[in-house]
Formats: structure tokens, sequence, C-alpha cells
């Protein structure tokens, strides 16, 4: 498969365009853009998906964006998809720091959305990206009208092992030079490896293999488990997000949806930070696991009729 190409997936009869940006370090970018045939355009969507992710495991929320008459903009976070890895062994998950992150939504922002996009703009994010959206927004920065956080990483769930072992084992690992190892428990198995039954993410079969089959298409686009630098880095973002003031300073309208049954992500650290955001809204879809957006039909039916309401400034019901 040619690296540029989308996997087909449910368009809608979208027009889907491919490009990659050079970051400031060099680091190549893959993005891309969605347009609605036939429709004048009512307004834009940055759509941001999360670790492991790549950007055909969005075509359908793609599509349903489109069909609501939105531009959608996304783009692959640099580790991942067909971004530029930043190991020589393309399944282990890195980064330095989470600075990276965010300087990357920047230039995306800055680059490619802004130069063409048509306001209202909206941003949708998904786990580390609800993450480094939150790193983002709070700098302030002209572009976004509303965001819409779904299942947002503020806080990561270490189970079955406590918080203060996994944060001590992490600290050992880089003390003795670990960064680009695998944290024990973090194998490389990717995307297409795990099993349906009993996963954390879904409960939707269909929705599970979709994310299998692009990988089985194009297996550039699989990723592993974790090294000590990401979850290092990860921890580090969190405290960032959680000192005082922070969240206090981030203006931007937000509609918070979390996943009751979450076993990724902290639902409680959600339900606090979203109590500091200034102009925040929670809504917890009780039955749903952590990714919300590849739900069942009934959950996501759920979280579109929460994401119409949030843009028509309508009430947001539970």
């Amino acid at each position: 498969m040619d690296a540029r190409m989308i996997t087909p997936g449910p368009t809608n009869g979208a027009n889907v365009s491919i490009g990659y940006f050079t970051a400031a370090d060099g680091t190549a970018i893959r993005n891309a853009l969605w347009s609605p045939r036939g429709k004048n355009p009512l307004g834009s969507v940055v759509l941001l998906g999360g670790r492991k992710e790549f950007l055909e495991k969005y075509t359908e929320t793609a599509a349903d964006l489109n069909q609501r008459g939105f531009v959608v903009f996304g783009f692959d976070w640099r580790g991942q998809g067909l971004s530029s890895r930043m190991l020589p062994d393309r399944l282990k998950g890195f980064v330095r720091n989470y600075d990276d992150y965010v300087q990357d939504l920047e230039e995306f922002f800055q680059r490619v959305v802004q130069p063409v996009a048509v306001r209202p703009i909206y941003l949708l994010a998904h786990s580390m990206g609800g993450h480094v959206a939150l790193r983002y927004l709070h700098r302030q920065p002209p572009g976004f009208d509303k965001a819409v956080l779904v299942a947002p990483m503020l806080d990561i769930n270490t189970k079955p092992f406590p918080r203060w072992l996994v944060k001590g084992l992490v600290w050992l690992g880089h003390r003795i030079g670990s960064d680009e190892a695998l944290v024990p428990g973090s194998d490389k198995r990717t995307n297409f490896d795990r099993p349906f039954e009993g996963n954390a993410l879904t409960a939707d079969p269909r929705r599970f293999a979709m994310e299998k089959n692009a990988v089985a298409q194009n297996p550039d686009l699989a990723l592993g488990g974790v090294t000590f630098a990401w979850l290092s880095a990860t921890f580090a973002s969190i405290a960032h997000i959680r000192r005082p003031g922070f969240l206090e300073e981030v203006r931007v309208p937000l509609l918070m949806v979390a996943a009751g049954t979450d076993r990724v992500v902290s639902v409680a650290a959600q339900k606090s930070g979203c109590r500091r955001l200034p102009n925040c809204r929670l809504l917890i879809i009780s039955e749903a696991r952590h990714e919300i957006l590849m739900e069942t039909d009934a959950i996501r039916t759920r979280f579109w009729k929460a994401f119409d309401a949030f843009i028509a400034n309508q009430p947001v019901q539970p």
C-alpha cells in the first residue's frame, strides 16, 4: 500500500487528501483533510487520536463529521501511524517530552489548518489527544471556538500495579539509561495482535476489527508497547496539568465525555479536572469503554447527540 493512502473505510463520499509537513526538528508528520462532497462547509473540526492510533482508524468519525457539514483535519502523532518513528525499532512507543506533541499540534494548526479552514473551528480529541489538547489550549491560542474531549487522559490507570511502584520503576529506568527499553509488562504486541474478548476499548466487534484490518493492510501502521521514556514523559505531563491554576486558565468552552467503565484512563481525574476548568460540561456514558468513538451504535448515538447539542449551544442531556 502507498504510505500516503488512507485505508478504505466508511467515508460517505468524502474527498480525502493526504500530505506531510516537516516539524521544526525535522520530524515528518502525516496529515489528512476530509472534505464533504456537494456541501458548503459549516465549519471545521481538528480531530486528534490517542496513543497507538492513526488516521485510518478515524474514517468513520470523519464521515460522521462530514455529514454534519464539517471539513475535518487530522494527523498522526510523531512516533506512530505513518509519521516519523522516533526509534529504529518502530514498534516501540517513544517520546522524549510532551512538549514535542504540543509543538506538533501548534505547527499543524498554523501551517495546515488555519490557512484553509472554514470557521468556526472545533477540536475533537480522544485520550492522549485530549491531554495534548489541554496543554495546547492552556496557551490560549487564537483559533479554536470549542473543544470536545473524549475519554481524555488526565491521568492513567496503572492497575493491577500500584501507582507508586510504576512511577518508581520508571524513575529507576530513566536513571540507569533505559529510556528506549520497553517498560516491563508493556510488550511488543501490536494493534492487531490482541483478541476482542476481554478488551478494554470497545464492546463493538466490527469497530474493534477496523483497526486490525487497517494494520493488516499496512503493517507500518502498527505500534507496540511503551518505553520508559514515553511513560516518564506521560507522568511528567500529567503532573504538569495538575499544577494549581493550570486548568483554571483554559478558557475555551469544553465538553468532556467520559467512559463509565474506562480501564485505561482515570474517570475520577476527568471529574475533578472538569470541575477545575472554568467552562466545562461533563457527560459520563456509564456503559462505554475507553474508545467511545469506536463503541456500539447505541453509545455512539448518545455521543453524537451530546456533540450536536454542545456545538449548537443547547443543553447537553445526561
